[in-house]
């Protein structure tokens, strides 16, 4: 598979916190390898780049996911890097993440892929799925899939759940109520240098 599977603490020194990838904190503030703690002027590619890998990583996306997801963005009307990240931020594995469901969005996505979450009451196993206000995300009605969620639970990877979501913790449910806003995108990121970056190719 295409998808990373490498060591995350290595990514987050070259890349800054990523809250969607782990909860883990490196040691060592700067980026790994030898000259590491070389500063080097970037060019403005390599910024945008930088930036480009950051949205990749954190949502753990393909380079075609990406551009597919900045095509889209661009068909869609007002800011083409707050519609990224829109798109980004109500994929299914991304809601279960920041609803609590589980400590990272590789986590959210592993818990979507075996079946664990229902919406709107039937199971889907699409990590891409794109929620849609008043979709009602839920855990399989089985022992196994509540017992991983109210685990997941007591240690959820953002304290602070985003103002178009709410979360019934007795009955492990979710509820989608409108389109995220910017203010609450958990990573930190220049959405225009990314749009900037596939200028050329979308």
């Amino acid at each position: 598979m295409s998808r990373y599977r490498g060591p995350r603490l290595r990514i987050v020194r070259r890349l800054g916190d990523l809250p969607g990838l782990t909860r883990k904190a490196p040691r060592r503030a700067y980026p790994p390898g030898q000259h590491g703690q070389e500063r080097k002027k970037r060019s403005e590619y390599a910024v945008r780049l930088e930036e480009k890998q950051k949205l990749r990583f954190n949502y753990g996306l393909t380079e075609r996911q990406l551009l597919r997801y900045v095509r889209k963005a661009r068909r869609a009307s007002g800011s083409t890097g707050q519609a990224l990240l829109q798109l980004l931020e109500m994929r299914l594995d991304n809601t279960v993440f920041r609803l609590g469901m589980a400590p990272t969005i590789p986590g959210a996505r592993q818990l979507v892929n075996h079946g664990h979450v229902t919406v709107n009451g039937r199971v889907v196993d699409i990590p891409s799925y794109q929620c849609r206000p008043g979709d009602v995300i839920g855990v399989r009605d089985r022992d196994r899939s509540r017992q991983i969620v109210e685990t997941n639970l007591q240690y959820p990877g953002l304290a602070n759940l985003p103002s178009h979501l709410e979360f019934d913790k007795n009955k492990l449910e979710g509820k989608v109520n409108g389109i995220v806003e910017r203010e609450w995108v958990a990573l930190q990121i220049n959405e225009l240098l990314v749009v900037e970056y596939y200028s050329r190719q979308a």
